[in-house]
């Protein structure tokens, strides 16, 4: 693979939008920690009345607007290139700066809450636009510790996201993968090359020799890995005992605005009621590919990898353009914008980030990172990835910098929704069997297994984990290893073989860092697929909803947005639904298989 210098200018993202130069980005930096400086000045121990309530709320939003892009600038740099040593020490530097702003300001959060809560009610009178912040304030009373502990646990920052810091760095920077041999003739090996096209190899031989080469390469830093995560558990445990929360789940559902029957119920009854549906496509992609047995190394494949067409940069323009045309003219005009300008990060290189996501820094344009291999099925990331964009594209035009971010529960439902809207179009213009047999299995092996499958299985995985860490426990490269094997058993039942290195799966994701994270890709879903249904069904009225609720941003909390689109999250129906309409898309593909195999 090679190195980030050598890649062409237009397949990667422009930061200049964000600072043109280095010396602009040290002057923002700068700036940042004497606007702080003056805020501590103008305010510690005098937030005593409504009008300095509003004013060092404002000072605060200022402040937050300043340092966000400084903040997205070195990330995203990093992002890159986790190899770039200007890039590691800059995004320290930042963290650095960060933790010790956050820890100067804190101050801010403990004197509102100090305040009396009528005169909080009635600063929300006086400035309307910060009533959902102050809202957001007040909910997180019972947990707010003396000013002086908060002002150090702000000032550990950066200490504590030491783990996912420490994961990237041994995932990215250290862990360097040998090519791997089939029948004589060497094939080359990375994390990206793995997750982007040895897992969706067609020959069995090398992709499973694919599959064992990575699994022994985790292997060799599986215990170190391990013991990044515990780190962070624990931290993540500390910080729930010493803020009075029942339970870490409490404590990391609390910002999320659910409770944990929301969390509970998505892992139960997908775990129960989707894994069926699965074992039945597992089968028939072992069906259609003669397969001697179905092994977990087997499960990414398409179902029919021979008409996989392949997909410029340039070309995927236009079927986002095309399949997205239903959600009016100023987001296809975005879609535009986020090819002119630079927006996405297409380029292969060593030291880049796996995966793709999106990155929406407010007061300007979302960045996109994905790792581009012309395979059609990217078109569904792209779209996903322009989903969040266009949410956030959105969010930040109508809402102040406090009220743009909705819930994590609600965060994937419009990346996802974009790639229903995708699958529709191109089933849409097309009579061909093998075609339409194509999207709808795209629609499950990704769509779906990405966001029902994979990140759920995460997050049953997750559950047991935080299980023992919630009762004073610790764990190590054993403990997490039989853990993921006994959830993956459980889930594809005899189906398919668990070979060895399925275990080590819990290595590969970052999401582990984020909290309780991987079950609300299929929340978001199950919001989507209910919202697409209804477009089917309703037009331009579904439409114009789903805008309103995009732009509402975080000023609702979950089960509100998803009420505004027409679906009724307090109950279990649109999740039986959804794994309904999954069950209903394996028949159809199924069928397609009987009639192109006639």
């Amino acid at each position: 693979m090679i190195n980030r210098s050598e890649v062409k200018i237009e397949e990667t993202w422009d930061l200049s939008h964000l600072f043109q130069t280095d010396e602009e980005f040290e002057k923002a930096l700068e700036e940042s920690k004497i606007e702080t400086t003056k805020l501590v000045e103008t305010f510690k121990g005098k937030i005593t009345d409504v009008d300095s309530i509003v004013n060092v709320i404002k000072a605060s939003q200022k402040l937050e607007e300043k340092i966000i892009p400084i903040a997205t600038f070195a990330n995203l740099a990093l992002s890159v290139d986790q190899t770039n040593d200007t890039a590691q020490l800059r995004a320290a530097k930042v963290g650095q700066a960060i933790a010790s702003i956050s820890a100067d300001i804190s101050f801010v959060t403990s004197e509102l809450l100090e305040l009396n809560e009528s005169l909080l009610e009635e600063a929300s009178k006086k400035a309307p636009e910060y009533a959902n912040m102050i809202k957001q304030l007040i909910r997180k009373k019972p947990y707010q510790l003396h000013p002086e502990a908060e002002k150090a646990l702000a000032a550990f920052g950066t200490t504590f996201d030491g783990p996912y810091e420490l994961y990237n760095t041994t995932k990215l920077v250290d862990m360097k993968f040998d090519d791997f041999e089939v029948n004589g003739e060497k094939y080359p090996l990375s994390y990206n090359l793995f997750e982007g096209d040895w897992e969706l190899e067609h020959d069995t031989e090398k992709r499973r020799a694919a599959f064992e080469a990575f699994s022994e390469k985790l292997k060799e830093y599986q215990h170190t890995t391990a013991k990044t995560y515990d780190m962070h558990l624990q931290t993540e445990k500390t910080n729930s005992d010493l803020r009075g929360y029942e339970s870490i789940f409490d404590s990391l559902l609390f910002n999320q605005q659910v409770d944990r029957s929301l969390y509970n119920r998505q892992i139960d009854v997908i775990m129960s009621e989707l894994a069926p549906h699965m074992r039945r496509y597992a089968k028939l992609v072992q069906k259609v590919h003669g397969l001697d047995k179905m092994t977990f190394a087997d499960l990414k494949i398409p179902l029919d990898p021979s008409y996989e067409p392949t997909i410029s940069v340039e070309e995927s323009r236009k079927y986002m353009k095309d399949g997205l045309a239903i959600m009016g003219e100023d987001y296809v005009n975005m879609l535009d914008r986020s090819f002119d300008e630079r927006w996405i990060d297409f380029a292969q290189n060593k030291g880049k980030s796996t995966g793709a996501f999106c990155s929406s820094p407010y007061g300007h344009h979302p960045y996109i990172l994905i790792s581009w291999t012309s395979r059609m099925n990217e078109v569904f990331v792209l779209a996903h990835e322009l989903g969040h964009a266009g949410h956030f594209y959105l969010a930040h035009q109508n809402q102040n910098i406090f009220n743009s971010r909705p819930s994590l529960y609600f965060i994937e439902a419009p990346s996802t929704m974009n790639e229903m809207l995708m699958a529709n179009h191109l089933l849409s213009n097309s009579t061909d069997a093998r075609f339409k047999r194509w999207v709808i299995s795209t629609i499950i092996a990704r769509t779906y297994y990405h966001n029902f499958v994979t990140h759920l299985l995460e997050a049953a995985y997750q559950r047991k984990v935080y299980e023992i860490v919630d009762q004073g426990g610790n764990v190590n490269a054993s403990i997490l290893n039989k853990l993921k094997k006994e959830v993956l058993e459980e889930f594809w039942g005899g189906e398919v073989e668990i070979n060895d290195g399925a275990e080590l799966t819990w290595m590969r994701q970052p999401h582990y860092y984020m909290g309780l994270y991987p079950y609300t890709y299929s929340a978001g879903l199950t919001i989507a697929t209910q919202v697409y249904q209804r477009i089917q069904t309703e037009g331009s009225k579904a439409v114009e909803d789903w805008i309103e609720v995009l732009k509402a941003g975080g000023t609702k909390d979950p089960v509100e947005l998803a009420k505004m689109a027409g679906v009724d999250i307090t109950t279990d129906q649109p999740l039986k639904d959804t794994i309904a309409f999954i069950g209903s898309l394996i028949d159809q593909l199924e069928q397609l298989t009987e009639e192109i195999e006639k």
